[in-house]
Formats: structure tokens, sequence, C-alpha cells
């Protein structure tokens, strides 16, 4: 496959990913992770891709959080908890060194449960009674996702929301704020814990296009994201695509 034609075709999967992930103040860090495990780049090092993901993270759970925080659906009691308990647990999960099977077993397992999230999205949690965390509660969580995600390459929102949700805490506008600003704060706290142990490895040149698709898709989905009907293809397509990759990640590790 001719390589221009190749870059066209992933820079159109980042944009689409980036449109889903940022209408839910999502980074869609398990997005680009599944679409660059098809490509040759998912022969790179983990700590290739846990950084450059990072980098989309943190520009389309950036525009995200702004769309969602001037709608005024961010809540300081709601978010803050988590972020002060991930965010120094982020960087030791970026700060450590995890590779070959270990990681692939990591990232496998997290695909597939990003894809079983986006299926079970349902209408079932639009509900506005909401109660702020319990911080006993809260801290915990907070720095179990921020570990995960530091070592795994994503932020966390993945994992967040769904908790937001079935404990009512949020709303779904108010859990995609939330959601936004934890994985912008991992996101950041991974890279740096990434450079303290001299595993930063970021290539502009690659990241340039890349950064490209997902800001365009980034400043759709964020701006739109209250309305989230029609999207159940689109969100089909990429569980297919989570599918694919950990099947893809896995045949790897048994053959």
């Amino acid at each position: 496959m001719d390589q221009g034609f190749a870059l066209f075709a992933i820079c159109c999967g980042l944009f689409f990913i980036s449109i889903l992930y940022s209408s839910v103040g999502h980074g869609g860090a398990s997005g680009y992770l599944a679409l660059l495990s098809l490509t040759s780049y998912g022969e790179m090092q983990s700590a290739w891709l846990k950084q450059h993901v990072w980098v989309l993270n943190l520009v389309v759970a950036g525009l995200a959080f702004i769309h969602y925080s001037k709608a005024g659906h961010h809540s300081r009691s709601k978010s803050f908890p988590f972020l002060l308990a991930s965010i120094p647990f982020a960087f030791i999960g970026g700060y450590l060194r995890v590779d070959g099977t270990i990681y692939d077993v990591l990232l496998s397992i997290t695909l597939l449960y990003a894809a079983f999230r986006l299926l079970s999205i349902t209408e079932e949690f639009d509900h506005t009674q909401t109660n702020d965390p319990e911080k006993i509660q809260a801290y915990p969580l907070g720095a179990g996702i921020g570990l995960f995600s530091g070592i795994i390459g994503v932020g966390g929102g993945i994992f967040l929301s769904p908790v937001l949700l079935l404990k009512r805490w949020a709303t779904p506008k108010a859990a995609a704020a939330t959601a936004a600003l934890f994985i912008w704060v991992n996101s950041a706290s991974g890279l740096l814990g990434a450079a303290a142990s001299n595993q930063l490895i970021l290539e502009i040149p690659t990241l340039l296009p890349f950064i490209t698709a997902v800001l365009l898709g980034g400043l759709i989905g964020s701006r739109y994201g209250s309305t989230h009907a029609n999207q159940s293809t689109v969100r089909n397509l990429l569980v297919a695509v989570l599918l694919l990759a950990s099947v893809k990640r896995i045949s790897e590790l048994l053959f």
C-alpha cells in the first residue's frame, strides 16, 4: 500500500474516532491505540504508542472540556477528588517501563473493556438526580484508574465515565465534563512521568498529521456533544475496530 494513502487512511480513522469520543467528553486513546495497532505503527514499542496517543488525548480532551465547561456542565466537587488522586499515580504509571507481553495483554484487556463499555451505553443513564462522590470512594478509584492509565497509555475516561453514571454521581453531560478534565490531566501526567524516566520519544513529523485529524474531529464532536442520536452506526464501527485490534494482539501472543 502506498505510504501516502496509508497515512491518509489512518488520519481519516483518527478523525472519526475523535468525533465519537469527544462527543461524550473522551480523548479517544483506546480508539487511537486500536487503530494504530492495526497498522505498521502497532510494531512500535509501547512507550512510543503511549506517548503519541497521550498527545492526541491532550488535544481532543482539552477541546471537549472547553465546550462542556462553557456550557455549564463542569462541577468541581465531582472532579477534584478523582483528579487529586489520579495525577501522581498516572505519573508513576508513565514512569514505569512496561513492555512486551505484559503490555500487550493489558492493552488487549483494555481494548476489550472499551468495546464492551461502548456497546453498553444506552439512554438509561439520562437521569437528573445526582449526588457528589464520597471522597472515601473517589480517592482510591481515581488513584487506581490513574495508575492503570499511565501504564497502558489512555486517559482513563473509558473507566471513570461508567462509574460516574452507574453510581449517579453525575448526569451524562456532567460526566463528560469531568471525564474530559480527568483524561487531560492524566495524559499530561503520564507524559511527564515518561520524560522523568528518560522514555520520551515523541516524533513531531509523525504527530502533526495525526494532531490535525483529531483537532478537526474533536472540534466537531465536542461542539455537538449534546446530540448523541444517530451515533449508533459510528459507535458500532468503533467497537469492531477495538475488537479486531484486541484479537490481533491476542493472536500474536498465542501463535
